[in-house]
């Protein structure tokens, strides 16, 4: 047996120093994630809608129902929804923003804050005041009115019907929420970007003939492509996990039209209480997620810069 020198004994307490320090941090994680996550994946293969009693096995049944189900699947499309029609808005949206209050003008300080507002109010306050705008005596109904546009009103989170045979109107209300909340968060993101780059690469581009609309196009959307990504990764994992704005404006209506997965899930855990099968749901939305986190992680590995928010 290797006898053990001071000098190694100096050299194990280097090295065991850092985990010690991280140890509290890790007790915490483990019993407030970890654990929990380990039960959810088991009580997934389980039968447990009562709390009292002890949940039995019952294999892959969650996850046939799960196959089976109309509601899951109505979900699943509503959330895709949502990713097609938030992503690409707060992806093209911001930078123009950003691009806008870039500008050395007076008066750009107020814009930013304007712009930025909306990131610091609270979702529920959010969901309420827009609750009310989109009211049937609502301020939005009564402008269209004014106008003489649509005299009867906009059944705005009433209505399961189609805009354009795709998006339901009371699931694009609610996304025009998530875009009003997101766009000031992600421009200072886009904004970041923008400090970044040079003047002198915009002078050169001027020189070469590049200037006004065409100098963005030539020159900060290309040096921007890492900012775009990480954003656009962003916001979809954030819209497959919207559940705020539903719950306070909708609560998943009318007819399951703007109900996505989470609210899905909530539903299923503490109203009907089918804990097992909300578990199962959990799963497939941790596996939607963790696709999407791995995306971002090769895409900043690819980049290779601290992009991390």
């Amino acid at each position: 047996m290797k006898q053990l020198t001071p000098k190694n004994w100096i050299f194990i307490q280097q090295r065991l120093t850092p985990y010690l320090f991280l140890l509290p941090a890790l007790i915490i994680l483990g019993l407030t994630v970890f654990w929990p996550a380990l039960q959810a994946f088991y009580l997934s293969f389980t039968s447990y809608q009562d709390i009292g009693e002890a949940p039995h096995w019952i294999g892959f049944a969650n996850f046939l129902r799960l196959w089976k189900d109309a509601v899951f699947w109505k979900t699943l499309e509503n959330t895709f929804l949502y990713l097609v029609g938030v992503v690409p808005i707060l992806v093209g949206l911001p930078l123009g923003l950003a691009i806008l209050v870039n500008q050395k003008l007076r008066g750009m300080n107020w814009f930013r804050a304007a712009y930025y507002t909306p990131v610091v109010i609270s979702m529920v306050v959010a969901g309420i005041a827009w609750k009310w705008l989109y009211a049937e005596n609502g301020l939005l109904n009564q402008f269209f009115q004014t106008l003489g546009i649509f005299p009867e009103g906009i059944p705005w989170l009433t209505s399961p019907a189609k805009i354009l045979g795709i998006v339901p109107i009371s699931l694009a209300s609610v996304m025009a929420v998530t875009v009003w909340k997101g766009l000031g968060y992600y421009m200072v993101i886009y904004l970041a970007g923008l400090q970044s780059i040079p003047a002198d690469v915009y002078e050169a581009a001027a020189i070469d003939g590049s200037d006004g609309i065409r100098q963005h196009w030539d020159i900060t959307i290309p040096l921007m492509q890492p900012y775009l990504a990480l954003v656009a990764v962003i916001s979809a994992i954030s819209a497959t996990k919207v559940f705020e704005e539903v719950y306070i404006m909708t609560q998943g209506g009318p007819l399951n039209s703007s109900k996505t997965i989470v609210y899905y899930l909530y539903e299923q855990a503490f109203i009907d209480l089918e804990i097992s099968y909300a578990c199962t749901i959990g799963l497939v939305l941790f596996l939607l997620i963790l696709v999407l986190s791995v995306l971002r992680l090769l895409i900043n590995q690819q980049d290779g810069n601290n992009l991390s928010i």
